[in-house]
């Protein structure tokens, strides 16, 4: 009697292979990776080789010698997984640090849950937040690109647009005396500030997304909906009191809005499977985020917020299943 094997998520109607999703994504970040490279130089390709050498090899020494399954270095998983820690990690970051992220990223949010397809948190956001909570100072002291004859390079360290935001507002400045300490919107857009590789360029990463949408690896409905969801929110506190809320393009392009938007909250393994869950989903990272930016601790909250509604998705995948294929669709008879 034959039977039916059933795998892990992501399920796709499709003749692409997770393998070639992988990659797709891959080619769609490789214009923000080169944006990276030209503000930041040999620190965030340093950073990122690390980062990506340091999950595949992870992943196969836990497949071979613990786990004992087969080896599966090659479909791309391990090797978005460094790129994506690479992309929430400062430039300057000590070479053990992004090793003991991939640990982590690899060995607890993948691995330990039985490997793609079955962990519940985006494995590169739970690196990310690891060594944020366990090393704050080293995460938080961001390379500033500046000019020097015309060469951009790594000199001195501080805080992100969203930081200085953040700690002028609570020192009683208001947005238009922090005016000038901020990059302007072309530059947010373009990319010449300080932040994390992801952080760079929001026209880099927009034009990624745009692949990713052409290729149809993701769906309009999570960026556009998180997005909107953080515009509303801090578009009415900005319109209440503009001296103390700054506008939503400032929260659109910078922090890891647009980079959580496109590249995080949309993966297939970690989010919702119909499109009303993905809107739930969606709003409650935008929600979630904003709350985190404008009254919490720290300035930027993408990270927390799409882990934060990770946990959701199975509850959210319950309530909201897709029809059965063949089910025949109840009416009522007046």
């Amino acid at each position: 009697m034959p039977t039916t094997i059933i795998s892990a998520s992501p399920h796709v109607h499709s003749s692409r292979t997770s393998k070639r999703l992988m990659y797709d994504v891959l080619i769609a970040l490789s214009p923000a990776f080169l944006v990276s490279i030209y503000v930041f130089g040999i620190g965030a390709l340093l950073v990122t080789a690390v980062a990506v050498a340091s999950c595949i090899f992870f992943e196969f020494v836990i497949q071979k010698y613990l786990l004992k399954t087969a080896i599966t270095i090659t479909d791309g998983s391990a090797l978005l997984t460094g790129v994506l820690l690479a992309f929430n990690l400062p430039s300057n970051l000590p070479i053990w640090m992004i090793i003991v992220g991939s640990l982590v990223a690899i060995g607890i949010a993948k691995s330990s849950f039985g490997g793609l397809g079955f962990n519940i948190f985006n494995p590169a956001l739970v690196g990310r937040v690891f060594l944020l909570i366990s090393f704050p100072v080293q995460m938080t002291s961001w390379p500033t690109a500046i000019e020097n004859q015309g060469k951009l390079v790594d000199a001195v360290t501080g805080a992100t647009p969203l930081g200085i935001v953040k700690e002028g507002l609570q020192m009683g400045e208001t947005m238009t005396s922090l005016a000038s300490q901020i990059p302007s919107n072309m530059d947010l857009l373009l990319g010449i500030t300080g932040g994390s590789l992801g952080e760079m360029s929001a026209l880099a990463l927009l034009l990624g997304g745009i692949y990713l949408l052409i290729r149809k690896v993701i769906s309009w409905h999570i960026p556009i909906m998180m997005l909107g969801t953080i515009t509303l929110m801090t578009g009415i506190f900005w319109l209440v009191n503009p001296d103390l809320y700054a506008s939503p393009m400032f929260h659109i392009l910078t922090g890891g809005a647009l980079l959580g938007a496109i590249y995080m909250a949309t993966d297939l393994v970690t989010s919702p499977m119909t499109r009303k869950g993905m809107v739930i989903f969606a709003v409650g990272i935008g929600v979630i985020t904003v709350v985190i930016r404008l009254f919490g601790a720290y300035p930027e909250g993408v990270s927390f917020a799409i882990l934060i509604m990770n946990a959701f998705v199975p509850l959210i995948n319950t309530y909201f299943k897709p029809r059965r294929f063949g089910s025949k669709i109840k009416t009522k008879i007046v």
